[in-house]
């Protein structure tokens, strides 16, 4: 099977998303693929031991050191969610500059750790990191096109500077919002933990999914978009919203020392927003996935697929966090 030219990197991704040819002689019926229980324990286990890792790192414990495991970590997902998304958009037939795009995401998220680091400058200007990271994505465009004066690539330039900045602002910058929350100053004049916000948003968002999963496959009988995702329906969005919603208050109940000002209000409102926009995450994901003709972006975590099939309901989850933390809970 021939494989697209593009980046030294999307050959092997593209290869670990294709089907493995059946070999000569055998039957033409594929065999039975696992059932949904042994699927729905893959997909916890994966999950579990995944974000037991990234939750250790989160609460590792002050000083330096925790600081450069978490930045690991984040540099770790960045750095892996592009090479997926890369790989994916030369599977779908268009063109990137893959490299340019993953050397642009290590310094947007290593610029956004510096800044939101400093907890006395995050306090007294909190727009500071913001700036700071679009002078970065200026900078990065400038470059992009500076890239394709010299690229000997046939096709559209117009397509590989488009889909390079997209990766960019899809995974880096994005995760960059939970890097903020990470070290988020303070919530009316009161030091808080930023880990805790961190850890309360990963959990109604993986309940999101874990909701619409198990609801789904058990009474799923209505297709939400089936040109898009065929496995999604109305009765797993319901039971996303539910959950979600659900261990929202009950987590800011059972923590509200650590998660100052998150009354049940703010609770019940951002277990509905995290819950929808976790829905529309997995969905943008499965958009690319469909455009790529995979059924998962990779194939590193059993049960779940790659990194952005771990990360895509997050992604658009943490600026959501972010941003009512600070504009209103904070406000």
């Amino acid at each position: 099977m021939p494989v697209v030219k593009g980046p030294g990197f999307a050959p092997v991704f593209l290869r670990m998303a294709e089907p493995t040819p059946a070999p000569a002689g055998s039957a033409s019926t594929p065999p039975p693929g696992p059932g949904k229980g042994l699927i729905f324990l893959r997909r916890l286990g994966s999950t579990v031991v995944l974000w037991a890792c990234v939750l250790g790192a989160l609460f590792a414990g002050p000083g330096l050191m925790a600081d450069g495991l978490f930045l690991a970590v984040m540099l770790l997902i960045a750095v892996l969610g592009l090479i997926e998304f890369y790989a994916l958009v030369e599977k779908a037939g268009l063109g990137c500059f893959g490299r340019t795009g993953i050397l642009g995401g290590v310094l947007l998220v290593v610029d956004t750790f510096w800044f939101a680091r400093s907890h006395e400058a995050a306090a007294a200007t909190p727009v500071m990191p913001t700036d700071f990271e679009v002078a970065v994505l200026i900078l990065f465009v400038l470059g992009l096109f500076l890239r394709q004066f010299w690229s000997q690539q046939p096709g559209s330039g117009i397509v590989r500077i488009s889909t390079t900045l997209l990766g960019l602002l899809y995974v880096p910058w994005l995760l960059g919002f939970i890097q903020k929350l990470h070290f988020f100053p303070d919530v009316n004049g009161v030091s808080v933990d930023g880990n805790y916000y961190v850890l309360y948003f990963i959990l109604v968002t993986k309940f999101s999914d874990l909701g619409a999963y198990v609801t789904g496959s058990l009474i799923g009988r209505h297709k939400m978009i089936p040109r898009i995702s065929p496995g999604k329906t109305w009765e797993g969005f319901a039971g996303a919203v539910v959950i979600s919603t659900g261990v929202s208050v009950a987590f800011a109940h059972f923590l509200q020392p650590k998660l100052y000002g998150l009354t049940l209000g703010h609770a019940v409102i951002l277990g509905v927003l995290l819950s929808l926009a976790a829905v529309v995450g997995d969905l943008i994901e499965s958009i690319f996935k469909r455009e790529a003709k995979v059924k998962d972006s990779g194939s590193f975590f059993p049960g779940i697929g790659g990194i952005l099939d771990l990360m895509d309901s997050l992604l658009f989850n943490a600026p959501l966090m972010y941003l009512y933390l600070r504009h209103i809970i904070a406000n």
